[in-house]
């Protein structure tokens, strides 16, 4: 530690005064010694540890293996909890409250006596949610993710969580899979501690934050119940107490560069449309001009060389075994994709992280000369249908569908959609183009996944499995299909989507990045005249969230987050 830079946390422990007295002698309650209180680095373990988020449920195990780490560093740990958001349970949409967790994140790190932060993630939103916090707040502060369950089983094939769902589901729907089969799939699915082991959007996000630097190497794809996640657990406690010392902080390694090796990476390995958001939100939290149309420029012409489901065959665990998320930094390294000097918390580049990754398994990780799927990254869409952007990830997609021209069947609402898409008299087929409407930040209000519309029963029968679907809404990182998300402006607040009628012709052509909607522009512009906004929600958090989230195409973070507000918090007021 430089003797000229004093720990944050001696300005509650220091003072000989009744301050200090207030702040040791009440921490003392749970048997601290006095000597922890001079000169230790503090350590904040951030949990979002619930028995309702059942992918961080082991979290109270990897907190204990970080405190050893912490400890056998010099410094002293103390565990808090924020909330934790699980997307299997939370509704209406566990998006509804990243951005309040990250305030929850940002204000819990401020206002107590931390040097430095670990934040251990691992459901879908709890990622983004507790970067965006933390960088708001800017100290040392190092990622830990819980990792992958292991792989599904089910009767000698594997099941990928989410992606076979939606598989089976569909089975059902068109009389292929019985019910009774189905249920009996549940337990098969999900048969260890971890998130999913797809790659959904947790696993994506685990992979984002090893790719931004913001953890130990390995970090993405270790199984939650292997013995090497905790190991890493104690080597993520050890490297916080030396980035305290080192001073090295958030905007130190999230720096233009990093963000841009995450939209890369994300396209080599098929990651969900979840990241866009995500990542946008985060470069925003640092005043990092990171704009959506990056995601095109600089993921698209990336190759998938990651056969990994929802896009391919295998699970997280193979991704694993094959050598991970730097044998795939490696490659592109390699291959010229990456920027290797980009800084990162373990004290080294990227290039020196990953120098000696070996790929085990070629059929899970190839090679960008010989790619899994062809320029695959994020295609971002425009025209007068989503003037500021929609997203399609052209390697869940039809090869078929991406360039496309098809009447609207439209749902104002997801109530709509659930209580008409298996009515037998609805006037579809499967060159229709299936429109969903008010289900972006403000219109649900949160933006739920569900813009991966099921398709209609009378067409699966048919044996039609995919069609183009466009919304507003997100979908789930684990699901596939030609699914266009995102639209910006949303409906709710009278984007060009909220005009769509039944029987507009819409025109889709993703070489070209288009999005078109065949209508005449007065027609349009009376409709608009004619369209009114939804009601806001009264009162309470609904509340605030309409009024203040920002589009998708910012990243939906709420207007005033933007930025952030450092470390510093006001004297005691005792």
């Amino acid at each position: 530690m430089s003797k000229h830079r004093k720990l944050r946390s001696q300005d509650w422990f220091g003072p000989r005064d009744f301050h200090g007295f207030l702040h040791r002698g009440w921490l003392k309650n749970q048997g601290w010694p006095a000597d922890l209180f001079r000169d230790k680095p503090v350590i904040g373990i951030c949990n979002t540890w619930s028995e309702l988020t059942p992918c961080n449920a082991h979290f109270r195990e990897i907190a204990e293996s970080v405190k050893r780490g912490v400890w056998e560093a010099g410094g002293f740990p103390l565990e808090f909890p924020v909330t934790s958001l699980g997307e299997p349970l939370i509704r209406p949409t566990s998006m509804l409250l990243r951005n309040l967790v990250s305030m929850d994140v940002e204000e819990s790190i401020r206002a107590n006596p931390l040097d430095g932060v670990v934040l251990l993630m691992g459901c879908d939103k709890t990622t983004p949610a507790l970067l965006m916090g933390a960088a708001s707040c800017d100290l040392p502060t190092i990622g830990l993710s819980g990792g992958p369950m292991l792989s599904g089983k089910f009767r000698g094939h594997d099941l990928g969580s989410g992606t076979g769902l939606w598989q089976m589901s569909e089975d059902v729907r068109a009389g292929k899979m019985s019910e009774e089969d189905f249920l009996s799939a549940e337990s098969c699915m999900n048969r260890s501690k971890g998130h999913c082991m797809t790659m959904g959007t947790a696993s994506t996000m685990a992979s984002m934050v090893e790719a931004l630097g913001m953890s130990l190497v390995g970090n993405a794809a270790i199984p939650a119940v292997d013995a090497r996640r905790y190991t890493l657990a104690q080597l993520t406690g050890r490297r916080i107490v030396d980035l305290v010392r080192e001073d090295l902080r958030m905007s130190h390694i999230l720096t233009r560069s990093a963000f841009e090796n995450a939209i890369k990476t994300n396209a080599a390995i098929g990651g969900s449309t979840n990241a866009v958001i995500h990542l946008l939100a985060l470069a925003r939290r640092l005043c990092i001009d990171l704009k959506l149309d990056d995601w095109d420029r600089l993921g698209s012409p990336v190759s998938c060389i990651v056969n990994l489901q929802p896009s391919g065959r295998y699970l997280m665990e193979d991704f694993y075994y094959a050598g991970g998320l730097p044998a795939v930094l490696r490659e592109m390294l390699e291959a010229g994709i990456l920027d290797g000097d980009a800084r990162t918390v373990t004290g080294k580049s990227v290039r020196e992280n990953v120098a000696g990754a070996e790929n085990y398994n070629r059929e899970v990780i190839g090679r960008c000369a010989m790619p899994f799927k062809e320029a695959a990254g994020i295609a971002v869409l425009s025209g007068n249908l989503a003037p500021d952007g929609a997203v399609i990830k052209p390697a869940a997609a039809s090869a078929h569908l991406l360039q496309h021209r098809g009447r609207a069947v439209v749902f104002e609402s997801i109530e709509e959609f659930y209580a008409r898409i298996d009515d037998p008299t609805l006037e579809v087929d499967e060159d229709s183009i299936l429109v969903l409407k008010n289900c972006g930040p403000r219109g649900y209000p949160g933006m739920p996944e569900v813009g991966n519309m099921q398709l209609p029963r009378k067409l699966v029968l048919r044996g039609v499995r995919d069609m183009v679907r466009i919304s507003d809404a997100r979908m789930s990182g684990t699901a596939y299909g030609t699914v266009v998300l995102h639209v910006a402006p949303e409906a709710a607040i009278g984007g060009p989507l909220a005009l769509v009628q039944e029987g507009d012709f819409i025109n889709m052509d993703v070489a070209k990045r288009s999005l078109s909607l065949e209508v005449d522009p007065g027609v349009l512009a009376e409709r608009h005249r004619r369209w009114s906004p939804p009601e806001l929600p009264a009162r309470g958090y609904l509340r605030l969230f309409c009024e203040h989230v920002l589009q998708a195409d910012q990243g939906a973070d709420f207007d005033f987050l933007v930025g952030g507000s450092g470390a510093e918090v006001a004297r005691d007021a005792h």
